[in-house]
């Protein structure tokens, strides 16, 4: 069995922190080398500049990952120049509003490439947009196991893999012992 990783950071950095703990990369490349050959590992993250993130994107690089990244978009908050209207730069920045990078077709493309020696796809993401994309790799015989948590994931994106996995059930093997914390969304 061939298998591949494929980490959405953005769509599982929020999931995490709605089951309330993070999960250590290394012990995810360990789980998903458990029974199979781990032919390729992929951690798509978006940057608000290039120098973000480097010291973790570093440590996935040298753990085995490919990690790919794009800009996120900046969008200002007011919708007008406030230089235009006398305003100071520096309020302008304070303004800024940073959107999902959309790394959607990184990792369309990716998987794409990989499918022909692939016999197994894990993907961690929630994204809706890359329902069509699990589609196509069933068709081509590739078996899709999506993990992620309830209420993070798009039911078209759950629905159309073969198998889902809740990211809180695998809490005691993939957790990061120092980064514990509460969940955001939790009831009371």
């Amino acid at each position: 069995m061939r298998r591949v990783l494929a980490v959405d950071g953005h769509s599982m950095f929020y999931a995490q922190q709605k089951v309330g703990w993070f999960f250590e990369p290394r012990n995810l490349l360990e789980l998903a080398a458990e029974g199979a050959e781990l032919s390729s590992a992929f951690w798509y993250a978006g940057l608000k500049d290039p120098s973000d993130q480097r010291p973790f994107r570093d440590a996935l690089t040298n753990l085995g990952y490919t990690v790919r990244t794009r800009p996120l978009r900046e969008l200002g908050g007011s919708g007008g120049s406030d230089s235009a209207r006398g305003h100071s730069d520096q309020r302008q920045s304070d303004q800024r509003q940073y959107v999902r990078a959309n790394l959607d077709v990184e990792i369309a493309i990716d998987l794409l490439t990989v499918a022909p020696r692939t016999d197994q796809v894990w993907l961690l993401s929630g994204s809706r947009d890359l329902d069509r994309l699990v589609e196509v790799l069933r068709a081509q015989g590739l078996q899709i196991t999506l993990i992620s948590t309830e209420g993070m994931v798009a039911r078209e994106l759950r629905n159309a893999a073969d198998r889902f996995i809740d990211l809180a059930s695998l809490r005691p093997r993939l957790e990061k012992g120092e980064a514990q914390q509460q969940p955001v969304f939790s009831r009371t």
